[in-house]
């Protein structure tokens, strides 16, 4: 319990200095900073894997988000056929890449990471989707930051935010039938 507070008081801390070296600096992150910290911190605290796949699956999906507001503005009409032909595309990349990594890059990871960018863009892109190309370099570089200050006080800190794995766990009597335990029984011996 303590743990869990713990990793919330860092998370919130770091966010805050986030956002004072942005103003400091003028790196135009305020907005994000929350988004982005608090995404990063899910992909650190969710025990699901080893955290370099679990942000390898981030990343991945900000790339498959990146892709599919570049394919939008180029090649697809500005309507609601446009728009859907966009997602679909980007969660076929994301299914793709965790497919592909045979489940060691969990699709949730690439989801997050998709999240993270249209949470920080789709504003400006609907504002200007003919300056995808700059305004795009601006919103993944600022939620790439602000991501990482969070994964960091997240993985610093707590880990796994004082949960236990579900792969470290005993099976329970009713995640297993009787049969399942007999030959569990039997391979010991």
């Amino acid at each position: 319990m303590r743990k869990t507070f713990l990793v919330g008081v860092v998370l919130s801390v770091a966010a805050a200095v986030v956002v004072a070296l942005s103003a400091m600096f003028d790196l135009e992150l305020e907005s994000i900073a929350l988004l982005g910290a608090s995404l990063g911190a899910v992909v650190a605290l969710v025990p699901d894997g080893r955290p370099g796949l679990r942000l390898a699956g981030f990343a991945a999906g900000i790339v498959a988000a990146w892709v599919g507001y570049l394919v939008r503005a180029a090649l697809l009409p500005d309507s609601t056929g446009g728009q859907a032909v966009a997602v679909v595309l980007v969660l076929i990349l994301c299914a793709v890449v965790a497919t592909a990594s045979v489940g060691k890059i969990p699709l949730w990871s690439t989801l997050v990471g998709v999240g993270a960018l249209v949470g920080a863009f789709e504003t400006a892109y609907v504002a200007a989707p003919s300056q995808v190309a700059s305004t795009s370099v601006t919103a993944v570089t600022s939620i790439v930051l602000a991501a990482a200050v969070g994964f960091l006080a997240a993985a610093l800190v707590g880990g796994d935010g004082g949960s236990t794995s579900t792969t470290s766990r005993r099976p329970r009597s009713e995640d297993t039938n009787d049969e399942e335990l007999d030959i569990m029984k039997e391979s010991a011996r």
